[in-house]
């Protein structure tokens, strides 16, 4: 099959791996400029040098055996290294979080600075200018139904269930080291997380940390301008800090609006009808891993249709 991707984090990415196993032809189409979604880097100039942010996802667990040898496998590449500040099963990617993402995409074709805001479809899916026999979605559940709710009414409301947190984050660069003895703090006041940036495996730089505020107070502050989120939650740190707090040589703020979904534990959803699917940590859980599990279950679903489709081609 020729199968267009709308998505290029690590569920479509894992989804369009697998397929291209299976022989398929598969084009990816992302509105960013490159690799990361929420395993993105930023990366700020400051007066001691660049600072590097992992303002997204701040690490990855791998359980599921099939996750554990594509773990393995990404170690072997040098892609991601342990963090034990989040657990003995935690890894990082290296030199940055979308280390994986750059990878994968890599092995892809991915159409970047492609945002795709509709689906047609005519015995063909239409993505673009092109043409598909299939057409994966694979984008937060929230941007889902807008493309999918003339052709599959069932996903779509599948899609709309699925509501995400939002999440205010802060990176912020120091002059010197933070006077705290751990490099990743959890639940203070109205920062959920606090991460020492700079202490990850294979980050060099200033001292640079990542606060990203509370679900709850993200929420109640999801419209705020960046400069009051900024002040407020640098204050709630250096509150943290007390007495010693080295200064603030560079910040900069993200609003993630789709942050961490509550999943349906659905896997995949695969319309072997009009040939549309869906795949995300939305449906699954709100880990990495369960995205990249959600590509590759919808792949095997597909897998499973791959006759019908080449018999139809065969008839026409």
């Amino acid at each position: 099959m020729r199968v267009g991707i709308i998505g290029a984090g690590m569920a479509g990415l894992s989804c369009a791996q697998a397929l291209r196993r299976q022989g398929h032809n598969v084009i990816v189409f992302d509105k960013g400029r490159g690799p990361g979604g929420r395993m993105s880097t930023r990366r700020i100039d400051t007066p001691l040098g660049e600072a590097a942010f992992d303002h997204g996802a701040q690490y990855l667990t791998a359980r599921d055996p099939a996750f554990v040898a594509q773990v393995d496998h990404w170690v072997q590449e040098g892609h991601v290294a342990r963090w034990p500040p989040a657990g003995p099963n935690a890894w990082v990617g290296t030199p940055a979080m979308n280390a994986p993402i750059r990878a994968m995409a890599s092995d892809c074709d991915v159409r970047w600075n492609t945002a795709i805001d509709t689906l047609s479809h005519d015995g063909e899916w239409r993505i673009g200018d092109e043409r598909f026999d299939a057409a994966v979605v694979a984008v937060p559940a929230e941007q889902v139904a807008p493309l999918v709710a003339t052709h599959d009414v069932a996903l779509a409301n599948a899609a709309r269930s699925a509501v995400s947190d939002p999440c205010w984050t802060v990176m912020a660069a120091f002059d010197g080291p933070t006077p705290i003895d751990c490099d990743r703090l959890t639940d203070i006041g109205i920062i959920g997380s606090a991460v020492r940036n700079s202490a990850k495996p294979g980050r060099i730089g200033p001292e640079a940390w990542v606060l990203q505020a509370s679900a709850e107070w993200s929420r109640a502050h999801l419209e705020d301008d960046l400069d009051m989120v900024e002040r407020t939650l640098l204050a709630a740190f250096a509150d943290h800090i007390g007495v010693g707090s080295p200064a603030v040589i560079a910040t900069s703020a993200h609003r993630w609006r789709y942050a961490k979904v509550g999943a349906l534990h659905r896997g995949a959803i695969w319309n072997s009808d009009i040939q549309l699917g869906a795949c995300g940590d939305w449906l699954l859980g709100p880990r990495i891993e369960a995205a990249w599990l959600s590509g590759q279950q919808l792949a095997a679903f597909m897998r499973q249709t791959d006759w019908i489709v080449s018999e139809q081609k065969l008839l026409r």
